[in-house]
C-alpha cells in the first residue's frame, strides 16, 4: 500500500484553553501531511512554478475520535485514492502513541493551470506517482453535499488580509473554519468543540475580498454560509456537529 507517514508533536497554536487539540490544529496537521507527500513525488508546492499545475482543495470531512493533549506525538498517514478525470480523493489517519486511533478524514481536490486558470485533467502519467489504493475511512466513499440552509441576517463579515493568502493567492483554506467559528453563536463557540466537521469549498476569496457569513442550526448541526459580499455568490459551506 501506498501509504506516507510522518510524525508530528501537538505544539501551542494547536490547542485549546483545555490544552487540548483543535478542529483546526488537527486541519493545519492533515494539510502539511498531504503536502509533505506530494513534495515525495515532485508533483508539491516547490514544483508548481515550473509545471503550472496546482492540487486546490473542494472539500473536508474530519472525524475527530480522541482529543489529544498538548506535546503528544502523532503520526500522520495519508494516501491517494484513484483519480477521476477531473477530481480525486486522498485519504488521513491519525495515531497518537499508543497507536490508537485519533482522528479520521477525507479530502477531494482537483487539479488547476495555474497560467490558465483552468480545471486540467488528471492523467494516469500524473496520479500513478502517488500509487493510488482503493480504500477509505468513513463509511460512504464521498463526501456528502451540503444543502445551502436559507440565509437570514450575517451573522459575521470579514474582508480578507494580506495574512489569509496562500501560494495560490486565495485565502488559506484553513481560515474558511476560523471564518466559521466567529459566525457560531457564543454559546456555541464557547463549548467544546464539534468531533465531526465538513467543509465544501466553492469560489475562492482573494485579498480584499468581503464574505457575509450566515449561521443556522438545522437537526442537530451547525452550518456556516459563507457568501459574497452581494450575496450573489457562494466561497464556502461549513457544518459541524
Amino acid at each position: 500500500m501506498s501509504v506516507f507517514e510522518y510524525k508530528y508533536k501537538v505544539n501551542i497554536s494547536q490547542v485549546n484553553a483545555k490544552a487540548l487539540i483543535t478542529n483546526p490544529g488537527m486541519l493545519s496537521i492533515l494539510e502539511d501531511v498531504a503536502c509533505k507527500h506530494s513534495d515525495t513525488v515532485d508533483f508539491g508546492i516547490r514544483e508548481i512554478p515550473i509545471i503550472k499545475l496546482s492540487w486546490v482543495l473542494l472539500a473536508w470531512k474530519v472525524k475527530i475520535l480522541k482529543r489529544v493533549p498538548y506535546g503528544t506525538e502523532l503520526t500522520a498517514r495519508t494516501w491517494a485514492r484513484p483519480a477521476q478525470k477531473f477530481h480525486t480523493y486522498r485519504e488521513f489517519e491519525v495515531l497518537d502513541e499508543s497507536g490508537n486511533l485519533v482522528c479520521i478524514a477525507s479530502s477531494k481536490w482537483t487539479l488547476i493551470n495555474i497560467a490558465k486558470s483552468t480545471i486540467e485533467k488528471i492523467t494516469d502519467d500524473i496520479f500513478l506517482r502517488y500509487g493510488p489504493e482503493e480504500r477509505y475511512v468513513f463509511e460512504e466513499p464521498e463526501i456528502e453535499k451540503i444543502v445551502e440552509p436559507e440565509l437570514s441576517s450575517p451573522a459575521y463579515v470579514y474582508t480578507t488580509q494580506r495574512r489569509d493568502i496562500d501560494v495560490n493567492q486565495h485565502m488559506h483554506n484553513l481560515n474558511y473554519l476560523y471564518l466559521a467559528y466567529e459566525a457560531l453563536p457564543m454559546e456555541v463557540y464557547t463549548s467544546d468543540e464539534c468531533n465531526n466537521f465538513i467543509i465544501t469549498f466553492k469560489k475562492g476569496m482573494k485579498l480584499g475580498d468581503t464574505a457575509k457569513c450566515f449561521y443556522n442550526y438545522i437537526d442537530h448541526s451547525h452550518f456556516v454560509t459563507i457568501k459574497t459580499e452581494d450575496n450573489s455568490g457562494l466561497h464556502a459551506l461549513v457544518k459541524l456537529w
